[in-house]
């Protein structure tokens, strides 16, 4: 989908797509310079990650496997409480593997920070992020986070694997939703 066929919905496009390829690719070559001769296993974050996990793993150049994981953080409304629930575990053992854990975006932190302990507690060699967008002015929490695509002002945005209700991941680019859409 183009973000002029739901140009009423967006109040501005954030990220082109061709601004989000050349990103990814940039982390491609960064990844396979930190990465030179290992297996590395990229574990996605479903749903918002699949497509930042499909387009770098298409880009980098280097042996990989993939894996996925599926998790809720709880509480009222739209807020994270740090509480995570495991909707979908990963198939892959992690004893001595190099994982690399793919994100969409970076909010609070909180259940990254979650997600990242419990990796390291099945005995992966390491466990590093990668996140296409951060939000520094909603993090709760400080994750090192190895790399970042973009930075961005915290507000609502979608596309590229965001979803608002489900809809709009398929969004090419990454715009902010106007505010009658969700209010």
């Amino acid at each position: 989908m183009e973000s002029n066929e739901i140009a009423g919905d967006l109040s501005k496009v954030l990220l082109t797509q061709q601004e989000i390829h050349d990103k990814i690719a940039e982390l491609s070559r960064r990844i396979e310079a930190d990465y030179e001769g290992e297996n590395l296993l990229l574990v996605g974050v479903l749903k918002g990650a699949v497509m930042v996990m499909a387009d770098l793993a298409r880009e980098l150049k280097l042996p990989l496997n993939m894996d996925w994981m599926a998790v809720s953080s709880y509480g009222s409304g739209t807020k994270s409480s740090g509480v995570v629930r495991i909707l979908k575990d990963l198939d892959s053992d992690l004893t001595g593997r190099k994982v690399l854990i793919v994100e969409d975006i970076i909010d609070s932190g909180l259940t990254l920070s979650w997600l990242r302990a419990n990796l390291e507690s099945r005995g992966a060699a390491s466990v590093e992020i990668c996140a296409l967008l951060r939000k520094p002015d909603a993090a709760k929490v400080e994750v090192d986070v190895r790399y970042v695509g973009f930075d961005i002002p915290n507000e609502f945005v979608v596309g590229y694997g965001l979803d608002y209700a489900e809809k709009y991941r398929n969004l090419r680019d990454v715009g902010v939703l106007a505010p009658h859409v969700y209010s």
